[in-house]
């Protein structure tokens, strides 16, 4: 099912509204579609290398827009569809893991996981769920989103069809060491 999914959205990025398809698989991703729309960002931009920062934008922008969506099912209707939702996808340990470190830390797991492949979903309707405070909520998504998106387009806008392979096998891995990296630092500067 996920490979029609995902051949799918591939047509659709040859589509030529892609650009409103993307801001659609962007805005329903971040509460309960399984495929991120970085299968879309990525032909986009090499079909089209000048759009890229164009591409990011509407991502980001769409992403943070349905991030609100997964935030409102937290928070206003977990039972009736937060808990199904990350029942269908198997992500009760991680939700109960998440809701943990929200109620201590919610703005800066948003940061560090909203840009990996960990699914937004789990994010956005754990926010909700947890209550987090809606500035911090819209701040930390913007900038996680932000880089995730912005990254991918500008490796492709930089580097062209040859980093593509690069993405789609090893981003997770680029992803997680920075996200390591950076959660490491300001847990250093806490520390001293």
């Amino acid at each position: 099912m996920l490979k029609r999914v995902y051949d799918w959205m591939m047509s659709l990025a040859r589509h030529r509204y892609a650009l409103w398809w993307l801001a659609a698989v962007a805005f329903i991703e971040s509460s309960v579609f399984p495929i991120p729309p970085d299968i879309m960002l990525i032909p986009m931009v090499l079909a089209n290398r000048s759009r890229a920062w164009r591409y990011a934008l509407v991502a980001t922008a769409a992403s943070v827009i349905g991030g609100w969506l997964g935030y409102f099912i937290g928070y206003s209707l977990f039972e009736v569809i937060g808990r199904p939702i990350i029942a269908f996808y198997h992500l009760q340990a991680s939700f109960e893991s998440f809701q943990s470190w929200f109620a201590v830390n919610g703005g800066w797991v948003i940061l560090a996981k909203g840009w990996t492949p960990i699914p937004f979903k789990l994010i956005t309707i754990t926010a909700g769920f947890s209550h987090l405070d809606p500035l911090i909520f819209t701040l930390a998504s913007v900038a996680s989103r932000a880089m995730r998106f912005f990254l991918v387009a500008g490796l492709l806008y930089f580097f062209g069809e040859p980093i593509r392979d690069f993405i789609e096998k090893r981003l997770t891995l680029v992803t997680t060491a920075f996200v390591v990296l950076l959660v490491g630092g300001f847990f250093i500067i806490r520390v001293f």
